[in-house]
């Protein structure tokens, strides 16, 4: 057991980012008055070397840009981190450091209040490493769905190539992109909202602004829209109870 209780986020130009603002008010709502969270801005992700040799790390989250670039300087994933290949929460048990991902637990959770069963098809706008765990969930719910890409991946679509077909149905789209995040509050991802309408789910990971450009055009559209908020804050949750395991 590491003898300081210093946890943290890594990622790159993170200083809007809402894992410290949140543990920073869970410890001292739970009076952990020696606890602290850290955000560790990496301009690239091979100085994590550097944050690894602080021996009074007990945990550590990871965000965007480095989901996936992190894994090869673990020592071990969970199954589920391995079988998706992102990672987002790191436990130090002993020497080792082990991969884990609480984005496939924090999504779940949102979407069994979105009465899910009624959606037909899903878009997951993005191939990063949060579009893994999104993809993960939605196939363990079997729902049907495909990844949108701004360049030419096989089995995967361009957004010029969502036409009205696409949207002829109970539709689900999921914004894994960064694209919205303040400061750049004015970006959305580039798909056809004028077919969108009230048969639409718009789910935007972004949470900061509450409501993004992506989701106000979808408001205009009749369609429903939720912010990545609850989703960050039941990962969050997953990732203490995980450090608290084996801590």
């Amino acid at each position: 057991m590491r003898n300081k209780k210093i946890y943290g986020l890594i990622g790159k130009d993170i200083d809007y980012s809402f894992s410290r603002k949140y543990f920073l008010e869970k410890f001292k709502n739970e009076k952990f008055n020696h606890y602290n969270y850290l955000n560790f801005d990496l301009e690239r992700v091979e100085l994590i070397e550097e944050i690894f040799t602080n021996n009074k790390l007990n945990g550590l989250n990871v965000t965007i840009p480095y989901k996936e670039k992190i894994i090869p300087f673990l020592d071990e994933l969970s199954p589920v981190a391995k079988e998706i290949g992102s990672v987002n929460t790191i436990c130090f048990v002993g020497s080792k450091k082990i991969g884990y991902n609480t984005d496939i637990y924090g999504f779940d959770k949102t979407l069994s209040a979105l009465n899910i069963d009624e959606i037909d098809y899903a878009l997951v706008l993005g191939t990063g490493g949060a579009s893994k765990a999104i993809s993960y969930v939605l196939s363990k719910r079997k729902i049907k769905f495909n990844h949108v890409s701004r360049t030419l991946k096989k089995d995967y679509l361009k957004y010029d190539e969502l036409d009205h077909s696409i949207f002829n149905q109970k539709l689900l789209i999921v914004n894994t992109t960064p694209l919205g995040t303040f400061p750049n509050i004015n970006e959305f991802p580039n798909i056809p909202y004028n077919n969108l309408n009230n048969n639409h789910i718009l789910y935007d990971l972004v949470y900061n602004p509450k409501e993004t450009s992506f989701m106000k055009k979808g408001i205009e559209r009749g369609s429903r829209v939720i912010n990545g908020l609850k989703m960050l804050e039941y990962q969050a949750e997953k990732s203490w109870e995980l450090w608290s395991k084996f801590n």
